[in-house]
C-alpha cells in the first residue's frame, strides 16, 4: 500500500492535542500546474473556437469595419440602413460614447453578415466536385467551369491561414445517394462474381427491395442526413467497431513501422525519449490547432474531426457495447516494460520534458530490477481478448481499490509505450526479419501492448520503432500523419550526438517513475487473466504475416504507363489472387470521405466488369498484347471513377449498411440487405497513404521511407493486403492470412504479387516495342 499512500497529496490526524495536517508540497505543485495548465488550454480552445467560428475571414478584420463604421457616422454620412441611428435610439443618450457603441454594434453586425456570407460561399463551392473527374493524364485541359471554382476557392480560402479545424463549418455534408443508383452500382459490382443463375436471382432480390421496403428506409434514413452532421460516422463507430464483442488485437488493431532505411540510434532509452518528445510536440500544436489542415492538390480541405481523439484516448470495455472516452488532458504517459507498469510525468512547470531529461526517467525503468506482481505480467492480454469478458472482468477486479486507481493511469495516459527486450530488424537479405517486425508490432506477444489505448508506441532493445493502433477513433491517414512526421522530424532535426544519447543537458533532475501498484493475487482476476492469455496466444499464432519489398519498380514506371499507381496495384492483386485461388472475389479497397465533415471511410469493390476481362485475357495466351492493354486501360478508368465516386459520397456499402441499420431498427426484414451484409471480404486491401507532411521531402532524404504497416485477415479464408508506395522504385506490402486455413499463405500470395507485377511491366514492353515497330513501319511506307 505504499504506492497508494505516496499518492496522496494530503491528510489529516486527530489525536489527543487536536487535529494535524500533513501536505505534500510536490504533488500540490503538480496539482497547481496542472490547473494552470488545463486553464490555459481552455482559454487557448475559445481563442481557436472563435477564429474557426468566422473563417474564412480574419479576426482582426473586425476593427476595420468597426472604424469604418466610426468614420461614416462622424463624417455624417448615414452607415446602410441607417443602422446606428436604430442603435442609438435603443441606447440611454446620444453622447460620443454611446454613439461609439452604436458604431461598434453596427460594426460587429455587418461583420458577421460578411463572415457567415464568406462561409457558406466557401460551403457551396466544396460541394463541387467536377473536379475529381477531371483528367489528369499529361496534355490533359482542365475545364473552364472548374478553374473557375478552383480560382474562386483560391481566393476564400488561402489569403488567411487556416487553423486544424478552421474548414470544419464549410465542409458540406455527406449526400445520400438515391436507392436507384446504390442498387444499379451494386448489381454492376457483382456481376463478375455471379453466374448467370445467381445474378439472375440477385436481380429479382434486389427488385424486391427497391420496390418494397426500400422508400420507406430511405425516408428515415434521408430525415438523418438532413438533422446529423454525417449519416453514416456515428453508427458506423457504434455498430461496426464499438458493439463488436471480438478480440482488437489482430481482428482491428493495425500497426505501422520505422523508417528502415535509417536509424538514428541504437540506443533503445534514447530513441524512445526522442519519440516521446516529438509526440508530445505533436499534440500541443493539434491542441492549439497549430497543425495546418491537409489541403488535397493544396486546395480543398480534408476533414479533420478525427485528430480531436489520438491522444489521451481509450476504448473502454462493455457488457455490450464499448465507448470511447477522450480526456481533454493528461500530464503522463504509462510504459511497459518486463511485464511492469509505470507512470512517467512528462510536463515540469508548465513544460513539456525535454529529451534528455525524459532519456533518464527511461534508463531508470530499463535498469530496474523490479519484477511483475501477481497476474501483472499478463495482465494486458485482458484487452486482447473478447471484450464481454473483459468488461465483466473489469467491473468486478478493477471497480475499486488500488486496481481502480492504476486502470485509471493507463486508460488516461497521453499514450502507452512499450520498451521490448527483443531488436526489431530489417536486412533486404533477409526477409523473415522484416516479417517478424511487423508480427511484434500487429500483436508482440499477446501481452506487452495495451491494445484499448488510442496506440501503444514500440520500441526495440536495438532502438527501432512502431506503432499498434486501435481502429475505433480514427482510421489509418491519421495515425500514418502523426507517424510520418516523427519519422520526418528525425530526418530533419539533429536529435542525437555521436554516442546515439539525446541532445542536451538536464535543467533539473526530473520525477521518479512511479511503479503501478495491483491487487490481482485472487482466483477471480488470475483465472480471467490466464484465459484472456490463453485466448490471444491462439489467435496470434494463427497469424501468418509476409512483408514483401517490391524494389524491381515503383511509381515512376507506373505514372510511365499513363496509369493511376493505385488503380495499376489494385489490377495486380485482381490478377494474382485469380492466380492464387483460381477464381475472382469480393475485394474491399478502403477510400476515405474525409472530404465531407466527420467523414470516415467509403468501400470501392476493385474487382469489375473490366477487371475481370483483363485478368481472362492475361491468362487466356490467343489474346494478343494490344487488346490485353486496352482492356488494362479499361479496368483502370473503371477502378478510377469507382474511387472518384466513393470519395464523393456515390459509393455502394454505406449507404446500404445505414439502410440495414434502418431495417434492424424498425424490425424490417430483408433477404437482399442479409445476404449483402454477409458477403465475405475474402479480398482486403489498403493502401498507406504517403506524403501527408510537407516535411516529407524524399528528395533531401532519401532514406526517409517508412515501410507504412498493415493488418490481419478480415476473413479466416482470405487475404489482408495493405501496401504503401514508398519511392518511384520502391513499394511494400503487408500480406496477412491465417495459417489454419488451407487455402491461404502468404508466401505464396507475396509471390503472386510479384508475378503479376512483373508481368504488367513485361505486357508494356511488348506494347512499346510493337508500337515502335508499327511506327518504323510506317515512316517506312511514307519515306
Amino acid at each position: 500500500m505504499a504506492e497508494a499512500h505516496s499518492a496522496v497529496a494530503f491528510s489529516f490526524s486527530i489525536t489527543h492535542e487536536g487535529w494535524h495536517l500533513n501536505y505534500d508540497r510536490e504533488v500540490l505543485n503538480l496539482v497547481w500546474q496542472s490547473g494552470i495548465r488545463s486553464w490555459k488550454k481552455r482559454l487557448a480552445r475559445f481563442r481557436s473556437g472563435v477564429r474557426n467560428g468566422v473563417y474564412p475571414a480574419h479576426l482582426q478584420s473586425l476593427w476595420l469595419v468597426i472604424a469604418v463604421a466610426i468614420a461614416l457616422h462622424f463624417s455624417q454620412r448615414h452607415v446602410p440602413f441607417n443602422l446606428v441611428s436604430k442603435f442609438l435610439g435603443l441606447l440611454p443618450g446620444d453622447t460620443v460614447g454611446y454613439q461609439l457603441a452604436a458604431c461598434g454594434l453596427a460594426g460587429l453586425l455587418f461583420w458577421l453578415c460578411i463572415c457567415y456570407t464568406m462561409r457558406y460561399s466557401l460551403k457551396l463551392l466544396l460541394m463541387y466536385k467536377g473536379w475529381m473527374y477531371e483528367k489528369r493524364a499529361p496534355g490533359s485541359k482542365v475545364s473552364l467551369p472548374t478553374r473557375l471554382w478552383a480560382l474562386f476557392v483560391k481566393v476564400l480560402a488561402t489569403w488567411n491561414k487556416p487553423g486544424l479545424y478552421s474548414f470544419q463549418g464549410s465542409l458540406p455534408r455527406l449526400p445520400l445517394p438515391s436507392v436507384q443508383e446504390t442498387m444499379s452500382r451494386y448489381l454492376r459490382s457483382v456481376r463478375p462474381l455471379l453466374d448467370d443463375s445467381n445474378f439472375t436471382r440477385m436481380e429479382s432480390l434486389a427488385k424486391e427491395f427497391e420496390s418494397t421496403i426500400a422508400p420507406k428506409l430511405q425516408r428515415y434514413l434521408m430525415l438523418k442526413s438532413w438533422w446529423s452532421t454525417n449519416y453514416v460516422s456515428d453508427w458506423w463507430e457504434e455498430y461496426v467497431y464499438l458493439r463488436g464483442r471480438g478480440a482488437l488485437m489482430v481482428n482491428s488493431n493495425f500497426y505501422g513501422i520505422d523508417a528502415i532505411f535509417t536509424q538514428p540510434t541504437t540506443i533503445q532509452s534514447a530513441r524512445a525519449a526522442s519519440v516521446i518528445n516529438m509526440l508530445l510536440q505533436f499534440r500541443r500544436i493539434v491542441e492549439r490547432q497549430e497543425l495546418e489542415p491537409i489541403l488535397v492538390q493544396g486546395l480543398v480541405p480534408l476533414c479533420s474531426w478525427q485528430y480531436e481523439r489520438i491522444f489521451n484516448t481509450v476504448r473502454v470495455p462493455g457488457v455490450e457495447t464499448d465507448k470511447i472516452v477522450h480526456y481533454q488532458d493528461s500530464n503522463h504517459i504509462v510504459v511497459l516494460h518486463r511485464g511492469c507498469y509505470y507512470k512517467v510525468v512528462i510536463y515540469h512547470n508548465g513544460r513539456i520534458l525535454r529529451p534528455c531529461e525524459l532519456q533518464i526517467q527511461i534508463e531508470e525503468i530499463l535498469n530496474s530490477s523490479d519484477k511483475p506482481q501477481a497476474g501483472e505480467e499478463l495482465l494486458a492480454a485482458l484487452t486482447a481478448g473478447d471484450r464481454t469478458k473483459w468488461a465483466q472482468t473489469r467491473e468486478t477486479v478493477f471497480a475499486k481499490g488500488v486496481n481502480k486507481t492504476s486502470l485509471h493511469l493507463i486508460e488516461s495516459a497521453a499514450f502507452v509505450l512499450s520498451l521490448d527486450e527483443h531488436p526489431f530488424e530489417f536486412d533486404m537479405a533477409h526477409p523473415e526479419k522484416l516479417d517478424q517486425f511487423g508480427r511484434y508490432l500487429l500483436h508482440g506477444n499477446g501481452h506487452d501492448r495495451w491494445f484499448d489505448k488510442s496506440f501503444t508506441v514500440c520500441v526495440g532493445s536495438n532502438g527501432r520503432i512502431g506503432f499498434n493502433s486501435e481502429h475505433t477513433w480514427a482510421d489509418a491517414p491519421v495515425m500514418a500523419h502523426v507517424w510520418e512526421n516523427i519519422v520526418a522530424e528525425e530526418q530533419i532535426q539533429k536529435r542525437y550526438d555521436e554516442n546515439g544519447n539525446t541532445l542536451g543537458i538536464p535543467e533539473f533532475e526530473p520525477p521518479k517513475p512511479k511503479r503501478l501498484a495491483f491487487d490481482l493475487d485472487n482466483p477471480v482476476a488470475l483465472d480471467a487473466i490466464q484465459e484472456a492469455h490463453l485466448a490471444s496466444q491462439k489467435l496470434l499464432n494463427d497469424v501468418d504475416l509476409r512483408i514483401f519489398v517490391h524494389d524491381a519498380y515503383g511509381k515512376g514506371l507506373m505514372k510511365k504507363c499513363r496509369l493511376s499507381p493505385d488503380a495499376y496495384l489494385q489490377m495486380a492483386l485482381q490478377l494474382a489472387y485469380y492466380r492464387d485461388a483460381g477464381k475472382f472475389s469480393l475485394t474491399y479497397e478502403a477510400s476515405m470521405t474525409r472530404l465531407f465533415r466527420e467523414g470516415r471511410t467509403e468501400t470501392v469493390r476493385p474487382c469489375t466488369i473490366e477487371s475481370a476481362a483483363w485478368v481472362k485475357a492475361m491468362e487466356n495466351p490467343k489474346i494478343g498484347v494490344e487488346e490485353r492493354v486496352k482492356l488494362l486501360n479499361a479496368a483502370c478508368d473503371r477502378h478510377q471513377l469507382g474511387y472518384q465516386d466513393a470519395m464523393c459520397g456515390k459509393g455502394i456499402d454505406r449507404h446500404l449498411f445505414c439502410l440495414y441499420v434502418v431495417s434492424k431498427y424498425l424490425e424490417l426484414d430483408s433477404p437482399f440487405l442479409k445476404e449483402v451484409l454477409s458477403e465475405p471480404w475474402r479480398l482486403s486491401t489498403s493502401q498507406t497513404p504517403h506524403g501527408q507532411t510537407a516535411k516529407m521531402d524524399l528528395k533531401k532524404h532519401p532514406n526517409c521511407i517508412s515501410a507504412g504497416g498493415g493488418f490481419g485477415p478480415v476473413a479466416d479464408d482470405g487475404y489482408g493486403v495493405s501496401y504503401i508506395v514508398a519511392g518511384e522504385d520502391l513499394i511494400f506490402f503487408h500480406i496477412s492470412s491465417k495459417k489454419s486455413c488451407g487455402t491461404t499463405d502468404s508466401e505464396r500470395f507475396a509471390q503472386q504479387i510479384a508475378r503479376a507485377l512483373a508481368d504488367i511491366k513485361h505486357l508494356f514492353e511488348q506494347y512499346k516495342t510493337q508500337q515502335q515497330k508499327q511506327k518504323s513501319v510506317t515512316n517506312g511506307t511514307a519515306n
